[in-house]
């Protein structure tokens, strides 16, 4: 993959550029952090060269002055609300995410469950983050919010709701997702430290949309075709080129709250120019690290064309709406993309009509594209990945990898013992089957050596896959794209 983004220059500005934030202020930061801490796909996509880990990586070396305070609110904890990737609930995430910042060694302060109005499922998390001996705190929602400044910003609003002790210089505030409390967490700590003399201060770090760049950049549409379903639109930053004279990128949600948050910070400090625009709340340095215009707008035009397949087949089995692929369908015609500029796509397709038979092709990347289809022993998805690890191999593909003795036990284990209607093995299944014949055949072993180098590749089936066949695809590290069409007429997928 060719890079267009340079990750060390990015923490090196991105760490000075926090550290003259806290300098700022009374030496205490309050940073709201967006967007994922590990796993930053989206960002590792649409500028190739960044660290998916890197947000993460930044605290690392930020651990001797930062502290975190976890997010979630108690009504996606009762809603069982998940992360969409992992298919956890947010509050196993949460757990998730403090057991592995716990383990780098970077100090999780406390858990704060926010909106709560006796929820039982939020009161049974409370419950267990105290036995396991995780600090926690409880806000409640604040009368008159967001309208009555007044009643917010006193003892019985901000002040009613508990202080977090801290003893850091920055404070991260984050959440396993958005709308879960960080910003009036971070409000609210602001007021109390007021209160205690100290004169803190606010940020907020979102990677995207990336403010320095044009509005219609297809890196900052990407961030819009990410968000479609929270109906996230980019917009110029009024506030911002009013006071400067400078256009800057923003988001509609930032942009909208922005008179609110000016009136509380002014309210809480006595200081009406805390902040004069949201870009000024801004601390992301992203846009100074980019070294490809080129390769990025590349990478994020395949990124949005990826985000419109998703969304159609989540409609087709009723988790989307009309709307939202609509939204995403206008962001292709800003930039002219079609389906089909997706390389894997045609191929894949092409096959299909060609053997009368569900297909998938797979993008390598050194670039060349390999397809399978359907046969009566696997799923198409199982022999496109077997004929690209032949071709990375250089094995011819008339060559058998898998012999007899190990495909038929398991397929009799599958039909006669397990069960299984379907007498066609997934993906796992002919996987399990290649590391079998591996132990004696050095033909086997080599290909299967080369499932590492899927990782990376893209691929695109004309049908859905089942959920195994998906999981497997997405654990190889293979970003995959289907066409909205059901495998079979099966109800239940």
């Amino acid at each position: 993959m060719e890079i267009g983004f340079d990750k060390n220059l990015y923490m090196q500005r991105q760490k000075k550029f926090i550290e003259e934030r806290i300098e700022t202020f009374d030496g205490k930061l309050y940073l709201e952090f967006g967007g994922k801490l590990f796993d930053d796909y989206h960002a590792a996509r649409v500028l190739p060269g960044f660290d998916k880990a890197g947000k993460i990586q930044l605290l690392y070396e930020m651990r001797d002055k930062a502290e975190i305070i976890f997010c979630i609110s108690a009504m996606d904890i009762e809603k069982t609300r998940t992360r969409t990737g992992l298919d956890i609930p947010y509050d196993m995430d949460t757990l998730r995410l403090i057991d592995s910042i716990s383990a780098m060694g970077i100090s999780v302060n406390s858990v704060v469950i926010t909106q709560f109005t006796g929820q039982q499922a939020a009161a049974n998390f409370a419950a267990k983050l105290a036995i396991r001996g995780v600090r926690h705190y409880i806000h409640h929602p604040i009368a008159g919010y967001p309208q009555d400044i007044s009643h917010i910003v006193s003892d019985e609003g901000y002040g009613s709701n508990p202080y977090v002790e801290t003893t850091k210089p920055l404070v991260v505030v984050t959440a396993p997702g958005a709308g879960s409390g960080k910003l009036a967490t971070c409000l609210s700590q602001i007021y109390h430290e007021y209160r205690r003399g100290i004169k803190a201060g606010y940020a907020k770090f979102e990677t995207f949309p990336i403010w320095n760049l044009p509005l219609k950049h297809p890196v900052n549409l990407a961030y819009e075709a990410a968000t479609a379903d929270l109906m996230d639109t980019n917009m110029i930053d009024p506030f911002h080129l009013e006071a400067y004279g400078v256009s800057t990128v923003n988001y509609n949600r930032d942009i909208e709250a922005f008179p609110i948050v000016k009136t509380i910070l002014g309210r809480i400090t006595g200081d009406e120019n805390f902040y004069r625009s949201p870009t000024d709340m801004g601390v992301n340095m992203a846009g100074y690290a980019i070294t490809s215009d080129e390769i990025c707008q590349l990478a994020a035009k395949q990124e949005i064309i990826f985000r419109y397949f998703q969304e159609l087949c989540s409609q087709k089995q009723g988790r989307s709406s009309e709307e939202i692929v609509d939204r995403l369908g206008m962001i292709m015609a800003q930039l002219n993309l079609t389906p089909e500029g997706r390389p894997c796509v045609l191929p894949a397709r092409e096959k299909s009509v060609e053997k009368d038979a569900p297909a998938a092709a797979i993008q390598l990347c050194d670039g060349r594209i390999v397809t399978g289809r359907v046969t009566a022993l696997m799923s198409a998805s199982a022999a496109c990945v077997m004929n690209a690890i032949k071709a990375l191999a250089d094995v011819d593909d008339s060559q058998l990898l898998i012999s007899d003795m190990a495909l038929k036990p398991m397929l009799n284990l599958k039909t006669d013992i397990l069960g299984s209607r379907s007498e066609v093995l997934k993906l796992d299944d002919v996987l399990f089957a290649l590391a079998i014949s591996a132990a004696s055949d050095p033909m086997a072993a080599l290909a299967m050596e080369k499932l590492k180098e899927l990782r990376g590749s893209e691929m695109h089936s004309t049908q859905m896959l089942h959920a195994g066949d998906q999981d497997t695809v997405r654990k190889l590290g293979i970003r995959l794209t289907c066409d909205p069409v059901y495998p079979s007429k099966d109800l239940f997928f």
